[in-house]
């Protein structure tokens, strides 16, 4: 038995192999890889590599082994997500995998904005195949925002249209703690975990720790959907991009990304990053 990564190689699966390399011998790890160099440095340290791609699912047919437990982090192709993750699924049930863990989003069933159908539509094709799954449903990555503050600091704002909504955010790392603790332990089968951080901010509260961490003024500017697509395309967002993230932040102003019902906080034994320490660590970056 091996614990398989697929997107070992992005930011979600870098950190979660790094979290099972501190718990697991490197030869109990195997990643799912498209590009084989680019994950050179993890079969140094033992780590097995498999070679596949979710958009040819051919390449899947060799990628995981009866009584493996497998991680599939979501695609981040919006629009093609449900073909690529039926032809991992239809590989994982082929070859009976003794589980199935997917990051999927907050709420899963109830979430009713247009980023998460195709996360509903893959928990119904898992339930559907009748493998041993754990829904891990991601809240926020506090780094959605983070990552981006370039232009908050040049600009003195955070704009979006999610009015005083609230979103608790975690660090991407907390949920990589997370997806390595359901992967090494028992007792997670047929579970669905709600993850989040543990307190909801809001974008004003938001861009008062940027502006504290930074020393510069930095306001939230809220502002009605079409100007905020504006203001996203005129920054070289694609317009589709655009259009889902103007729809998330109306999620927010609904309440869709505020809730805080402690899975993750349970699951990984600590509190979640605050968000204070996820702008501190960015804005060092």
């Amino acid at each position: 038995m091996s614990i398989v990564i697929t997107g070992a190689t992005g930011a979600l699966g870098t950190l979660v192999v790094e979290e099972l390399l501190a718990r697991v011998p490197a030869g109990e790890i195997v990643a799912v890889v498209r590009d084989k160099e680019k994950a050179a440095g993890l079969a140094a340290r033992g780590v097995e590599l498999r070679v596949a791609d979710y958009s040819e699912p051919a390449t899947l047919a060799g990628a995981f082994r009866s009584g493996d437990r497998v991680l599939l982090i979501s695609g981040s192709e919006v629009g093609r997500r449900v073909p690529q993750h039926t032809a991992v699924i239809e590989a994982a049930k082929a070859a009976g995998v003794a589980q199935l863990a997917y990051t999927g989003i907050l709420g899963g069933p109830d979430a009713d904005f247009a980023l998460a159908e195709e996360h509903k539509a893959t928990e119904r094709l898992i339930l559907a195949s009748g493998l041993p799954y754990t829904f891990l449903r991601n809240g926020w990555y506090t780094e959605n925002y983070t990552a981006n503050l370039a232009p908050v600091l040049a600009h003195g704002a955070v704009v979006s249209n999610a009015g005083e909504g609230r979103v608790a955010s975690a660090a991407r790392a907390d949920y990589a703690a997370a997806a390595a603790v359901v992967l090494t332990e028992d007792g997670h089968l047929g579970r669905a975990y709600e993850l989040s951080g543990d307190t909801a901010w809001s974008f004003a509260e938001y861009a008062a720790e940027v502006a504290t961490a930074s020393g510069r003024t930095v306001v939230h500017t809220p502002v009605a959907p079409e100007a905020h697509a504006a203001v996203l395309t005129g920054a070289g967002v694609p317009a589709p991009v655009a259009e889902l993230l103007v729809d998330v932040d109306h999620a927010i102003e609904r309440g869709r990304l505020a809730a805080t019902p402690g899975d993750l906080a349970r699951l990984i034994g600590r509190p979640t990053t605050p968000l204070a320490t996820s702008v501190r660590t960015a804005l060092a970056a």
